[in-house]
């Protein structure tokens, strides 16, 4: 699961995307920093930041949704502006929808009164607020014509201590319940399900659970899982479960040490070992002191063994009552239905009147006469003598209200935060980059996601002499603002900005309810309005008509009341010390040996006999009885034809050289969505790893006339965002069958410009892309080295954070050309080559120059840049209607010559970076097991190699057997019985290679015996598969349940565009879906015999200096590296 802060974190590099603005800083505070989940962790970049999560990664992540929903749906997280350009082509949507669904939110049933009815037009939401006459529990019903249909249930949990009990709780009531018999109900969700969200997420005040589907009867079987759960868990009788998912004492032999084992002990172990992490707890208690806000509810490992099961049992008993519950319903479904399945639950209850009140979060007043100052150490490696000093971490943070603002103020400090932080050019986000004082952001700027706002922000990388002067800084340029006070564009910028992203309602692959409910609850779970929560127009509308007559005094008032005159502030200095990892080992070692020294030779059997126990239960395999409990669908339940999105192809379109491709939806709310991809083949290899800096550059340090800020400023202030990045896709070659593993010559490489914008204001979006693509400054040097050192950052942070990902891309790198290239471009090499390029930034600018203009020179070559050149665009029949002039006009514009020479058909002929990439594989990705030292607790495990050879047809029931791997096998290995917090596996059809990969893991050496006993397990598998129909079809249920995801409009049109990109035919798709569907035991015996019998295979470990010191103890060698 995972807590709200660190699916902040999760959810930055696709809110960076979404709203098309590269700055960490602007994703972190648009982002809601929902919770800790539960559910499937997948995507490698997201996976990071969770850090009080249950999850299994499976294959599409989780944290992004959890963050983006609050984003979206909440008013403060909803961008607002002055001077959207059509908000009526987005709002006719929501008026069609609000009219069909006022009809059914008027349901009555005669268990529940109706305590209020609402329309939230601005979502096209017929909101029903219930409250269930016998149990005391609220319901909240919104009726929309969303087919995602999601539900969600939230209890209050405050916390009095840092044990992690509502954390502890949250991942284990799922672990079988009442009328549900199995070990792990959740897993067999993930197995066997079509959702489209399955998590629990931890607040520091409240836990959620919640569930979406696409199929309605799927949808109600998660329901019934998740409610039965959540009121009759078998956790609260079985100490057991407490043993796995929280803590226990481990001990297998009299004479050896006792250890402890536990699930959110080693997550939150992983947790404590990031010095972000450890900034954002000490931020976040030491604004907090006197209520619930002031521990952690995720759990501190140093806290974690106080907590009993008998205190675990009784928190549910006080907290786990519906009279404390908000459930929650949106979507298309029956609301008779919904009343009528959540009564079969509340009906066994009878009122409790104390629940709410006993869950009340108290207020933390602003009490502090002068601000504090909070020092911590954070660890970090002995890198020996010679190296450059360990830098500190130092942030400045506010509590902002202590009484509740009105929706008018909530809107404007959302606004206010963007001016302040939003963008890379907002004035303060930007003041402290100049500054030279540190490398890198840290802090969100405002948070209000809980009763309480704060606000905070600071830098990484400072030297000790400079910790004092980065408070001064922020103080000080707040100060400026009040007194020069913001600019009309930099208003109007930030205006537009946020009122898109909320018309827009943008939520991705992820539930606009889930968007709905995170945002409610926000109000609700503070007993307010919860549907008050979700309405921006008449606040909006308030603060417009406020900037009209007083300009920027709106804001400057703000920062003059809520900072600069508030002394309830502190600043956290983190400091780096090279004996604290050692120092909390041996703390934990003396501990345990004390305990071990107190206990009689009874009470050392006694935990021998319940290790022995624990680990049988958690091999042992669910009766069929059990596993019977668990509803499911049938594979007729399956939608049996792949799904198809609109694509036409125009080639030379009106004799521009270029090629337009079009998706044509049914609508897209007056927005088109479009990609300008620039062919970069003609780059040098040497070159690709200045690629990232490259497009960083065209958005971040001006272009033409305009400097940084104005260009940040006209972006927001005329289109929904802008960003640049890089694609590079491996293709068919031509007259190859489909379906087989390729040989890796063949890719395009695009630089990609992205954007959005209300179809009147298509001629500006176009404008700014020819603008950042031609005429960039690139010989901004400040700039760079303020790049590069933050690139430099949070390079290190990610090896520390997301281990995982490191390793899959370095095993990657070493069996195929894109891998070994895209490792180049974000691996572990990338911390080199960042680190050079920053010497050269510093000492030899001319160099770096040089090299930034040839790279732009290159891919505008006049002669041949057109031919390599695709606009593609996605809108509706009247977005198309209406931006077709700007369109022409457009490739009319562009640079290079319309009658240009072709470039080589890189769908016949080997990419020119493919030979030399061969040449340097050998000597950098050698087939060799790599170990990355790292300061930290836990380790990040990966083995891989190639499992199919150039040519060899691939099944589509690898995908199932992947899943099956996963969430089966390597779940109960690694992470049940190995207590890692993510274990899971990958397996690319399109070059043959797979990998094991462990996340938070508290094992090295005995997690890659788990892998290498994996083809025995699924050999044992696929015997037992032949017997057993239903597990089959379970299995494919799931593999067919991550095909099918819900996909926003902008999703749907890349898509068909990469499909189209890679030449894959409808064909090749329906007869991968048509493989899934009939998937056999006899795939997974032959998937087995080649994972047992992968071609040389090799390990990249990350993990402490320690760990691979015992792994080498018990035979596993690494060739070590210190990366930080």
């Amino acid at each position: 699961m995972l807590t709200w802060r660190s699916a902040r974190m999760a959810f930055l590099a696709y809110l960076a995307a979404a709203s098309g603005r590269r700055g960490a800083a602007s994703a972190f505070r648009a982002g809601t920093s929902a919770a800790v989940g539960r559910g499937r962790l997948a995507n490698a970049a997201a996976m990071t930041h969770f850090a009080h999560s249950r999850a299994v990664v499976a294959t599409s992540a989780i944290a992004s949704s959890v963050a983006m929903s609050a984003w979206s749906a909440g008013r403060s997280h909803c961008r607002a502006s002055g001077t959207c350009a059509s908000p009526s082509a987005l709002r006719s949507t929501v008026e069609a929808t609000a009219e069909k669904a006022a009809a059914a939110a008027t349901v009555e049933h005669p268990a529940y009164d109706i305590i209020q009815t609402d329309l939230v037009e601005e979502f096209g939401a017929a909101c029903t607020l219930y409250r269930h006459k016998k149990s005391g529990a609220e319901l909240l019903s919104l009726s929309t014509d969303d087919d995602n249909k999601c539900f969600g249930i939230t209890f209050r949990t405050p916390p009095r201590d840092s044990t992690g009990v509502p954390h502890i709780l949250e991942h284990s009531v799922l672990c079988g319940s009442r009328k549900y018999k199995t070990k792990d109900p959740f897993v067999q969700l993930l197995q066997g399900s079509l959702q489209t969200f399955l998590n629990a997420f931890t607040y520091p005040d409240r836990t959620c659970y919640v569930v979406a589907s696409q199929n309605t009867k799927d949808f109600y079987n998660l329901i019934n899982v998740y409610s039965d759960a959540v009121f009759h868990p078998r956790a609260i009788s079985d100490p057991m479960v407490h043993a796995q998912e929280g803590w226990h004492l481990e001990l297998e032999n009299v004479s050896d040490d006792l250890t402890y084992k536990g699930v959110v002990y080693n997550e939150m172990k992983g947790v404590y070992s990031s010095p972000d992490s450890l900034l954002q707890r000490e931020a976040q208690q030491s604004i907090f002191p006197d209520n619930a806000y002031g521990v952690d509810s995720g759990g501190d490992p140093a806290a974690i063994p106080d907590l009993s099961f008998e205190q675990f049992a009784d928190f549910h008993a006080k907290y786990y009552h519906p009279a404390n519950s908000r459930i929650f319903f949106a979507g298309d479904d029956d609301v008779r239905k919904r009343l009528e399945l959540m009564d079969e639950y509340l009906g066994e209850f009878e009122d409790s009147p104390e629940s709410k009140p006993g869950s009340a979060v108290a207020w933390q007043k602003k009490r502090f006469a002068e601000p504090k100052k909070v020092r911590h150490p954070y660890p970090v490696s002995d890198k020996g003598e010679g190296a450059a000093p360990d830098t500190h971490l130092t942030m400045v943070n506010w509590l902002v209200n202590d009484v509740p603002l009105t929706p008018r103020e909530e809107i404007t400090l959302t606004v206010l935060d963007h001016l302040l932080m939003g963008t890379t050019s907002s004035i303060l986000r930007k003041t402290l980059m100049e500054s030279g004082l540190g490398d890198a952001i840290t802090g969100g700027g405002l948070m209000n996601e809980l009763m309480q706002g704060t606000f905070g922000v600071g830098l990484k990388g400072v030297k000790p002499e400079n910790v004092d002067k980065v408070e001064a800084l922020v103080v000080d340029t707040l100060k400026e603002v009040v007194a020069e006070g913001f600019t009309d564009d930099a208003v109007a910028a930030s205006m537009n900005t946020i009122e898109f992203d909320m018309r827009e309602f943008n939520t991705g692959s992820f539930p606009k309810g889930l968007s709905l409910m995170l945002g409610s609850m926000r109000e609700w779970v503070y007993d307010r309005d919860p549907t008050d929560a979700l309405k921006f127009e008449e606040p909006l509308a308030e603060l417009k008509a406020s900037i009209e007559k007083d300009g920027s005094k709106v804001f400057t008032d703000m920062i003059q009341e809520l900072l600069l005159e508030n002394s309830h502030r502190t600043t956290i200095e983190m400091f780096p010390s090279k004996s604290l990892e050692e120092e909390q080992l041996n703390e934990e070692k003396g501990r345990l040996a004390k305990i071990k020294e107190s206990l009689g030779a009874d009470d050392l059997q006694s935990i021998i006999d319940k290790t022995v126990e624990l680990k049988k239960l958690q091999s042992s395999e669910d009766s069929p009885s059990a596993r019977a409990t668990i509803p499911s669908l049938d594979l007729s339940d399956l939608k049996k034809e792949a799904t198809e999105y609109p694509i036409a192809v125009t080639e030379n379109e009106a004799d521009s050289g270029i090629t337009v491709v079009r998706h044509e939806l049914g609508s897209t709310s007056g927005i088109v969505y479009a990609n300008l991809a620039v062919d970069m083949s003609g780059l040098s290899l040497e070159d690709v790893a200045l690629v990232s800096l490259f497009t960083r550059i065209m958005m971040e340090t001006g272009a033409g006339e305009y400097d940084s800020v104005a260009l940040s400023r006209r972006i927001g202030m005329h289109t929904g965002g802008v960003s640049v990045s890089s694609l590079i896709a491996g293709v068919n070659k031509e007259g190859d069958r489909e379906g087989v593993v390729t040989g890796g010559d063949h890719f395009l490489t695009k630089l990609l410009i992205s954007g959005k914008s209300t179809a009147d204001k298509t001629d500006e979006l176009f404008s700014i892309f020819d603008l950042i693509l031609r005429d960039a400054k690139l010989d901004s040097q400040a700039k760079i080295i303020e790049m590069l050192r933050e690139a430099k950052s949070s390079g290190e942070s990610a090896v520390q954070g997301s281990g995982h990902a490191i390793a899959n891309s370095r095993i990657r790198s070493r069996y195929s050309v894109l891998g070994f290239i895209n490792e180049k471009m974000g691996g572990v090499s990338t911390l080199d080559t960042t680190k050079a390029l920053l010497e050269q930034a510093e000492n030899d600018f001319p160099s770096l120059l040089a090299r930034l203009e040839k790279i732009r020179s290159t891919i505008l070559e006049k002669t041949t840049c057109r031919d390599g050149m695709i606009l593609d665009l996605t809108g509706d029949a009247s977005v198309f209607e209406k931006i077709e002039p700007s369109v022409k006009n457009f490739l009319g514009q562009l640079p290079g010559d319309a009658q240009g020479k072709k470039l080589q058909n890189f769908y016949a002929e080997a990419h020119p970076w493919a030979a030399q990439a061969k040449e340097e594989m050998a000597a950098e990705a050698p087939l060799a097991d790599e170990g990355f030292v790292v300061p930290t607790q836990v380790s990040y495990v990966g083995k891989g190699g190639r499992l199919y050879e150039e040519g060899e047809a691939v099944s589509g029931s690898t995908s199932v057997i992947q899943k099956f791997l996963g969430t089966g096998y390597m779940w109960d290995n690694v992470r049940v019985m190995g207590g890692a917090y993510g274990g899971f596996c990958q397996f690319q059809p399109r070059d043959g290679i797979f990998s094991f990969l462990s996340y938070r893991d508290p094992n090295l050496d005995k997690t890659i015996d788990v892998y290498d006993g994996a083809s025995d397990a699924l050999l044992q598998s696929a015997a037992d598969l032949e017997n057993d129909p239903d597990a089959l079809a379970t299995a494919i249920i799931g593999a067919i349940g991550d095909m099918d995801g819900a996909l926003s409009p902008d999703q749907k049109g890349s898509t068909q565009f990469k499909r189209w990109l890679v030449r894959e035919s409808p064909e090749q798709r329906q007869k991968f879906r048509d493989e899934v569907l009939n998937t056999k035991p006899s795939d997974f015996k032959e998937f087995a015999e080649r994972l047992k019998a992968m071609k040389d295979p090799s390990s990249a470990v990350v993990s402490s200096k320690s760990a691979f010191e015992d792994a080498a103890k018990a035979g596993k060698d690494f060739a070590l590296k210190d990366v930080m």
